[in-house]
C-alpha cells in the first residue's frame, strides 16, 4: 500500500511540475520565457516554426504573454538549470525506487536525441559520447567535473547545485582566472575584482558585493510581489461587485418582465403583440448587459489568474534558483513584476439595472420604454394625520401599515393613501408605544414592537397574540424594543435598543438565537442569511450573520465627506441595501443605496424631513415613514 501511495505521489509531482505543458513529457533542456513559464527547447523550436511570420517572438501557450526571441534563436533563451536538475534527480530516484516510467536522460547539447552517457556538474547538462568528447577538448570546460549516467543511476554520492556547499562560483568571461565577486548595477552584470579595478572603476559604475546585490534584488522582488498582491485583491473585490450586479440584474429584470405582464393583462388582447415585442427587447438588452458583465467578470478573472501565475512562478524561482541564476534572471523577473495590466475598473452600476416605463395604450405606440438607468422620484405623499410616523410595512395587496409613536397607534391605509382604520388605544389592552411594524409572509398579519412586547395584529388591527423576548425578563436594564422584521423563512428578528441585543424568534415567539452588538440601534432587516442594521450616532452600516460574526461595518458619509446619521434600513429583491439618513435641516434628509457588500452606490431620494423606517411594496416602490407623512418613491 505504501509503495502504491509513493507511486501515486511521484506521478502527481511529475505531472504537476516536471512535464512540459506543450509535449506533456518530462522536460528536456528546459528554457524560461519572460513570463517565467518553462518549456522544452525542442517544443519552443517547433512553436516558433509554426508561427511562420512571427519568428522573432514567442507567445506563451499558458498565459499568452509574448517573449522576444534572441538573435541566436531559442538557444539564446535562459536555461532553467533548477528544473533540469530536478528532472534528472527525479528520474534517478524513480529508477532507484523501482519505478518503470523513468526515462534515460537525453543529451542536452545536440539535437540528435541521443541518450546521455554522462553529466557535467559544472554545466548542469547531460552529454552523449560525441558531445562529451568535444566538452573535454574545450579549454574552458576540460576541467569540469563529469559524472557517468551509471554512477548517477547507482546512487553514488552526488551533490546538487541547490546546496550552498556545492555552488560553483563562475569565472569571469573576460578575465578567466578570476571568480565573479561583484555586481555592477549600472551595467547589470556580475564582474570580477579585475573588472572592478579596470573597467568599472569610474563614477559611472556602481558595483557591490554579490550577496548585497542579491539581497537588494530580493527586497525589490518582495516589494513587487506586494504590489501584485494588491492588484489581485482589487481584482477579487471587483469580481465580487460584478457578480452582485449580475445577480441583481437577473432579479430586477424578472420584476421588470412581471410589470410588463401585468400591463399586458390589463390591456388584454389588443396589446399582446406589443407586449411580446417589448419583452423580447427587454430580454435582449438584459442579455447584452449580462454578457457585458460576464465579459468583465471573465476579464477580471484572467487578471487574477495572471497575478497568481506571476506570484507563483516568481516565488518558485526565488526559492529554487541560486544567486547567479537570480541575477541572470533579474531583468526578466523585475519586468514581469512591473505590472502593466490595467487597474481594476470601476463597476458600472447602471449595468445592473433595467426597468420599464409603461404607457397608456394609444394606437401605434409602444407598450413602454426600457429604462437603462436607475432613477427615483416621489410618486405620492400620504398625509394621514401622523404626529411621529416611525415605521411602515406593506401587505401583499398593497395596503400600508404605519406606526405612530406619538399617537400610540397603528394606521392601515390603501395603496392610494386612503385610511382604512386606526387601532384604538385602551390602557392595559391596546398599544402603549408602538415603534416598529412588519408583515409576516403569507398571512398579512402585522407584527408590532410595543415597549417590552411584540404584538401580533390581524387585518382589523385586533391583537391576536403577543410575546415577550426572554431577555426582557432577565432583571437587567429595562427593555426597549424598536425595530422588527420577518424574513422569507418566517424568522422574526427584534431589536432591543436599550440592551444592544437582537433576538430572533419563530412565529410563536420561541427563541432561535440572540446577538449582542454595541452598534445595535433602532432598525434592522434580514437578507440572504445576514442581519443588517445602522447606528445613527456613529454613522455606521453594520452586517452580521446569525452567529453574530461581523461581515462588514461601513462608514456612511455624504458626498462632501461629512458624516450622515443613518436610521431605517431595508433591502430590495436584488440584495441592495437602502438606508434612510437624518439631517438637522428640514427637507435635507436622504435615502442612499449600498451594495450587498456595503459599498455605497449613490443617493436614491432627497428632500425628506426626518425619515425612519422603510419598506419595499410588492410592486417595487419604496415607502418611507417620514415623521408626519409616508412618502412613496418609484423608479422612473
Amino acid at each position: 500500500m505504501a509503495e502504491a501511495a509513493t507511486k501515486t505521489v511521484r506521478g502527481k509531482i511529475s505531472q504537476g511540475y516536471l512535464e512540459c505543458p506543450i509535449c506533456c513529457c518530462r522536460f528536456i533542456s528546459p528554457k524560461i520565457l519572460n513570463c517565467l513559464h518553462s518549456f522544452c527547447l525542442r517544443c519552443l523550436d517547433e512553436l516558433i516554426n509554426s508561427q511562420q511570420a512571427k519568428t522573432d517572438e514567442i507567445t506563451c501557450p499558458v498565459c499568452r504573454r509574448v517573449t522576444t526571441v534572441p538573435d541566436n534563436g531559442s538557444q539564446g533563451l535562459t536555461n532553467n538549470f533548477v528544473l533540469s536538475s530536478l528532472v534528472d534527480e527525479f528520474n534517478k530516484q524513480e529508477l532507484l525506487l523501482g519505478g518503470t516510467s523513468a526515462a534515460i536522460p537525453m543529451c542536452g547539447e545536440c539535437e540528435e536525441g541521443l541518450e546521455a552517457i554522462a553529466r557535467c556538474k559544472d554545466c548542469d547538462e547531460n552529454y552523449c559520447g560525441e558531445c562529451l568528447e568535444a566538452h573535454k577538448r574545450s579549454k574552458r570546460t576540460k576541467k569540469h567535473r563529469i559524472i557517468t549516467v551509471d554512477d548517477l543511476m547507482n546512487k553514488k554520492e552526488i551533490k546538487f547545485r541547490d546546496t550552498e556547499s556545492d555552488v560553483t562560483v563562475p569565472k569571469c568571461a573576460i578575465h578567466r582566472k578570476y571568480e565573479l565577486c561583484f555586481y555592477c548595477s549600472s551595467c547589470e552584470m556580475a564582474i570580477c575584482a579585475r573588472c572592478a579595478a579596470i573597467d568599472h572603476r569610474s563614477v559611472d559604475h556602481n558595483y557591490s558585493d554579490i550577496a548585497d546585490a542579491v539581497s537588494l534584488f530580493r527586497e525589490a522582488v518582495e516589494k513587487g510581489l506586494t504590489n501584485v498582491e494588491k492588484h489581485k485583491a482589487e481584482f477579487k473585490a471587483t469580481e465580487k461587485s460584478l457578480e452582485n450586479s449580475r445577480d441583481r440584474l437577473d432579479i430586477i429584470v424578472t420584476r421588470a418582465c412581471q410589470d410588463v405582464s401585468w400591463k399586458e393583462k390589463n390591456e388584454v388582447d389588443k396589446i399582446r403583440h406589443k407586449s411580446r415585442l417589448l419583452r423580447e427587447k427587454l430580454i435582449e438588452v438584459a442579455q447584452d448587459r449580462n454578457q457585458q458583465l460576464q465579459e468583465k467578470i471573465r476579464s477580471n478573472r484572467e487578471k487574477i489568474n495572471t497575478t497568481e501565475q506571476v506570484i507563483a512562478s516568481t516565488n518558485s524561482l526565488m526559492q529554487q534558483a541560486d544567486d547567479f541564476e537570480l541575477l541572470e534572471l533579474k531583468t526578466k523577473v523585475m519586468q514581469n513584476l512591473e505590472y502593466r495590466e490595467p487597474r481594476a475598473e470601476v463597476v458600472e452600476q447602471d449595468l445592473s439595472f433595467i426597468g420599464v416605463r409603461c404607457h397608456d395604450i394609444v394606437a401605434d405606440t409602444d407598450l413602454g420604454d426600457i429604462l437603462l438607468e436607475e432613477k427615483w422620484k416621489l410618486k405620492k405623499q400620504i398625509e394621514g394625520g401622523f404626529a411621529l410616523a416611525t415605521d411602515v410595512a406593506c401587505t401583499s395587496d398593497e395596503r400600508i401599515a404605519v406606526t405612530d409613536l406619538e399617537n400610540k397607534s397603528v394606521t392601515l391605509l390603501t395603496s392610494a393613501g386612503l385610511q382604512i382604520r386606526t387601532s384604538s388605544v385602551q390602557v392595559g389592552e391596546g398599544l402603549q408605544k408602538p415603534f416598529g411594524v412588519t408583515v409576516a409572509c403569507g398571512d398579512d398579519l402585522l407584527w408590532v414592537t410595543d415597549t417590552q412586547q411584540v404584538k401580533v395584529l390581524d387585518t382589523n388591527l385586533r391583537m391576536i397574540n403577543q410575546f415577550t423576548p426572554l431577555l426582557a425578563l432577565d432583571g437587567r436594564l429595562e427593555s426597549r424594543l424598536t425595530g422588527i422584521c420577518v424574513d422569507k423563512k418566517n424568522r422574526v428578528a427584534v431589536i432591543d435598543r436599550r440592551r444592544k441585543v437582537i433576538s430572533v424568534h419563530t412565529l410563536d415567539g420561541s427563541s432561535i438565537t440572540t446577538i449582542s452588538n454595541n452598534m445595535v440601534d433602532a432598525f434592522l432587516t434580514i437578507n440572504k442569511e445576514k442581519i443588517i442594521f445602522a447606528n445613527n450616532e456613529k454613522s455606521k452600516l453594520v452586517c452580521v450573520d446569525f452567529s453574530g460574526n461581523e461581515v462588514f461595518c461601513t462608514d456612511i458619509k455624504s458626498d462632501s465627506g461629512g458624516q450622515m446619521h443613518p436610521c431605517g434600513v431595508c433591502c430590495d429583491d436584488g440584495g441592495d441595501i437602502y438606508v434612510s439618513t437624518q439631517n438637522n435641516d428640514v427637507a435635507s434628509s436622504e435615502v442612499h443605496r449600498f451594495g450587498p457588500d456595503g459599498i455605497h452606490k449613490g443617493c436614491v431620494a432627497r428632500g425628506l424631513d426626518n425619515p425612519f423606517g422603510m419598506v419595499f411594496t410588492s410592486s417595487g416602490d419604496l415607502a418611507v415613514a417620514d415623521v408626519s407623512s409616508v412618502k412613496i418613491f418609484q423608479r422612473v
